[in-house]
């Protein structure tokens, strides 16, 4: 099934006038997503709405398209109702009977609440319907649920969904079933307009142009709430981020969630899949995509053999840029994101002058040298409680730590040093102007740069850009790291059975381990054996669902190492011979695009690789610039000699005076080193006579993001 060309998304309204002429809350929205983006329809009556709907149908139907429509109101009710009525469980019968009952004006002017009173008095009791204006003499229909007899279910089986209201209530906060009774007869009349062209599901199963569904955006309120723009109405963020979401969705996976529910009881579109959700809606509204990486962006120079490790690096810098696009969100869920664009403060810290201490303001003018006493005007200023008043020259007031200074008031006297009574203070001068406050935007002022792009939240940067008015900032997405292991002497899980001649996958809970500690999105391509056309197949997933892949093993020229041979004959590869110990052979290539590290086998390699190559690099492309790690240079508690040619580096950890000591063998297979250590120690490319006591360079893990 193709995917469906344009998504609409609907939020009703029940309004008997119709809403303000300016965009408004509680009125009805219209949100429709193409290929070229969402737009957003602000209607201030249904008759409009529905004119504004049916041009989006027909010029849709004119170009050929598939049209999905989402309406925030129920389809359907609890079982027995539509028999009761309609005398079938058909709910499209139901729909009938309804729009033959309710008149809807085209100034929003209806008759729902008598004819939900009508309904009732068929039955025992004083329902289904509850909810009315006191004003409205109805006896039958129950103005509240006191002393309320349903003689249905209260909700249908989808109404499981947090946050949703019955179909009986018609009045108060979330009265769908006034949207209801006025947005059926709606719906009734597109069916009877557009015939065999439109289908409703779940009832109908058959394709058409046009399908209707039932949505309830706070399926997903959170990802609403941090993809909301800044001031936005609720309810333009809710049909603008869903109808994005539901676009973003592939055409097999929505279609799929059309036909699900209770072709009886209706069903929420989306239920059950609130993850499969928000990942859409926040692919929806990411920015262009950046350019691809040149085909050449790895290449080597004619001739070069061995690559020292600072050349390396360099190339690597020079051959890489960002490639993750841009999403705004929520400053609250911002932590670990990489800032796309600078952002500036929309209001100064703090905003106004305001008093660092418990104790007393007054004007400065009043006072001087030796012993002060002041009248004490009654009230206080606190924080968030600011005193509506002016202090006259000459006179005190309680002031407590982060008020504001009331009008009158720009010295503050500590109260430890003064003695007050309910009249009076007294306190010895002088004090400077301006004592114990602070001024207006003294940490950060309106319109200033709060933090530049490129920077990756911390917690303490979402406390300045929350006191700084910032609710939402634009980032980078999350980079998507593919991480594949290869080999037939690779066992996946340690929970498989491992023969004599195999080994258990160290390296891919690592891997994904350090994605997942750089604040990146880690995308587990499992292990392959060594097998082309499924390490083929592998990378074929990891280039559509990641932004770079790293594998480890096979990454050498032996007669198994086939994703040297595949990434040679299909990606683009350039082998570098890496002059550093351990990890000498570092495969990198572009496949479909994506671009590949091939890490050494063996973990130990493969981590020292990944520390000192891709952790820089993907920094880069996450769009957070290229970061080296920090070292210290430190008392050596080892003698080695090393010998020239290659970069080395040793496991290490501090001892309790500051030296480093290394791991006791510098096997690369002895993966308790890796564990062991809590950094490592750098030795040049050139020969070198360490002795216990020579400055080495120490580099903890922390430095390369491994806490």
């Amino acid at each position: 099934m193709s995917r469906f060309d344009l998504c609409v998304v609907v939020d009703w309204s029940a309004r008997s006038t119709p809403s303000p002429a300016r965009d408004s809350a509680d009125s009805i929205w219209i949100g429709a997503a193409g290929r070229d983006g969402v737009t957003c329809h602000y209607r201030r009556t249904r008759m409009s709405a529905m004119a504004t709907l049916e041009s989006i149908f027909d010029e849709a139907l004119s170009k050929g398209q598939r049209v999905l429509a989402g309406f925030d109101f129920p389809f359907a009710y609890p079982r027995g109702f539509a028999q009761a009525i309609a005398g079938t469980d058909d709910p499209l019968a139901l729909w009938s009977a309804l729009a033959d009952r309710i008149q809807d004006a085209p100034d929003n002017a209806n008759n729902r609440f008598a004819v939900a009173a009508d309904i009732n008095r068929r039955f025992s009791g004083n329902g289904p319907y509850w909810g009315r204006p006191t004003t409205l003499g109805l006896p039958d229909l129950p103005a509240n649920k006191a002393g309320y007899l349903n003689p249905f279910a209260e909700k249908r089986g989808c109404e499981r969904a947090k946050g949703a209201q019955p179909t009986w209530k018609l009045t108060g906060v979330g009265s769908v079933g006034s949207q209801a009774l006025l947005g059926v007869p709606r719906l009734q009349a597109l069916r009877q307009r557009y015939g065999d062209q439109l289908a409703v599901r779940p009832f109908e199963d058959r394709d058409a142009p046009i399908t209707l569904v039932e949505v309830f955006p706070s399926l997903i309120a959170d990802t609403i709430a941090a993809l909301a723009e800044p001031d936005e109405i609720k309810d333009r963020a809710q049909v603008r981020v869903l109808a994005g979401a539901l676009h973003a969705l592939p055409g097999e996976t929505l279609d799929a969630m059309t036909r699900e529910g209770d072709p009886v009881e209706g069903w929420i579109l989306g239920l059950g899949h609130e993850a499969t959700l928000t990942d859409a809606a926040m692919r929806a509204i990411e920015g262009p995509a950046p350019p691809p990486l040149r085909n050449d962006c790895f290449a080597m120079p004619r001739g070069v053999d061995w690559v020292p490790v600072d050349d390396a690096l360099a190339r690597l810098r020079d051959g890489l840029h960002v490639v993750a696009a841009t999403q705004r969100v929520a400053t609250a869920d911002a932590a670990g994101r990489v800032l796309a664009e600078e952002t500036v403060a929309r209001r100064s810290n703090p905003p106004r002058p305001n008093s660092a201490v418990d104790g007393y303001g007054f004007a400065h003018a009043a006072i001087g040298d030796g012993p002060q006493r002041l009248p004490l005007l009654g009230g206080r200023a606190a924080a968030g409680q600011p005193f509506d008043g002016k202090v006259p020259e000459g006179a005190a007031i309680r002031i407590l730590t982060g008020a504001i200074l009331p009008d009158g008031v720009d010295t503050v006297v500590l109260e430890e040093d003064t003695a007050a009574d309910a009249r009076h203070v007294a306190f010895r001068g002088p004090l400077k102007r301006g004592a114990n406050t602070r001024k207006a935007g003294e940490d950060v002022v309106e319109g200033a740069p709060a933090l530049p792009a490129g920077h990756r939240l911390r917690a303490p940067d979402l406390a300045l850009l929350s006191a700084l008015g910032i609710g939402t900032v634009t980032v980078r997405r999350r980079l998507r790291i593919g991480v594949l292991s290869t080999g037939d002497e690779i066992v996946a899980t340690p929970d498989r059975v491992a023969e004599p001649h195999q080994i258990f996958d160290a390296n891919r809970p690592m891997l994904l381990s350090l994605a997942e500690a750089w604040g990146y999105e880690a995308v587990d391509l499992g292990h392959a054996p060594d097998d082309p056309d499924i390490i083929a197949a592998r990378m074929d997933e990891g280039a559509r669902a990641a932004d770079v892949i790293l594998t480890s093993g096979g990454a050498s020229a032996g007669d198994e190492d086939h994703v040297s041979a595949l990434l040679r004959s299909r990606g683009m590869l350039s082998s570098w011979r890496i002059a550093l110990k351990p990890g000498r052979p570092l495969a990198l290539a572009l496949w479909n695009g994506t671009p590949v590290f091939g890490l050494p086998g063996n973990p130990v390699a493969a981590l020292v690789c990944a520390l000192i190559f891709a952790r820089p690099a993907f920094s880069l492309m996450a769009g957070a610039g290229w970061h080296e790690p920090q070292g210290f240079t430190v008392p050596a508690a080892f003698s080695k000699n090393k010998k020239p040619g290659r970069r080395e580096y040793l496991r290490a950890r501090l001892t309790d005076d500051g030296a480093a000591e290394v791991f006791a063998s510098e096997g690369s297979g002895r993966i308790s080193g890796l564990s062991w250590a809590t950094g490592l120690v750098e030795l040049p490319d050139g020969a070198m006579q360490v002795e216990p006591g020579a400055p080495v360079r120490y580099i903890p893990y922390a430095s390369f993001g491994l806490t």
